[in-house]
């Protein structure tokens, strides 16, 4: 039977503006397959706009769901910044939704994937908004720095996608035609960062050495 993998997040990882096959997480699963690890695509919990409480709120109205997936992504946090939500707020939150997705994963910490946040402050949204894209990029660096933190102390992998989302983030290939999500080509270039540490959680016997 294929590996089941469970995604938790808001618009990235529901992937506003592409089809499915062009999401980061449909995409990994892809790869994934084609490279040998019979990995089904992600039964997906995520909704564009959603922040970390909101996440929350949202696995708990899809309850009951199992606590023994095969692997969990967590991709969370960009709405908790644009809404100008505390560090301090979101490093709390995090963890209890980095812990729920410990357990989603049979409590296996090695089976948990975390992407950092993407920067939307390079976007053509981002510019056309009116806020400074510094103060954007250096406050989603501080929300970074909290997630990595939490991962660390939990020995749970993260991957870090922002320095990918930054590069020709305002090119139209990368973008949606909204000009703030990215496009499946953007996606892809997340894929090229998080598919080593995927493929190493997921690989025979990797279950029992979590990355810290």
């Amino acid at each position: 039977m294929s590996l089941r993998w469970l995604a938790l997040g808001d618009s990235y990882t529901i992937g506003e503006g592409v089809p499915p096959e062009g999401r980061w997480s449909h995409q990994l699963a892809a790869r994934l397959r084609a490279g040998g690890i019979d990995i089904a695509d992600p039964r997906t919990i995520a909704v564009t706009g959603w922040t970390t409480d909101e996440l929350a709120a949202g696995i708990d109205a899809a309850e009951p769901l199992p606590r023994d997936w095969d692997f969990v992504s967590l991709l969370i946090g960009v709405n908790n910044q644009y809404r100008g939500r505390s560090v301090a707020d979101y490093h709390a939150e995090f963890d209890g939704l980095l812990r729920r997705a410990i357990a989603f994963a049979g409590g296996n910490p090695a089976r948990v994937l975390v992407l950092s946040i993407p920067d939307w402050g390079v976007t053509r949204f981002g510019r056309d908004s009116g806020r400074d894209p510094v103060q954007v990029a250096a406050e989603l660096d501080a929300f970074n720095a909290a997630a990595l933190e939490v991962c660390q102390a939990r020995g749970v992998a993260f991957v870090d996608i922002t320095t990918a989302s930054r590069v020709d983030a305002d090119a139209g290939p990368m973008l949606a035609d909204d000009g703030l999500h990215p496009s499946a080509t953007m996606y892809a270039t997340w894929v090229d960062a998080a598919e080593p540490a995927a493929r190493l959680l997921l690989e025979p016997g990797a279950a029992a050495h979590p990355l810290a």
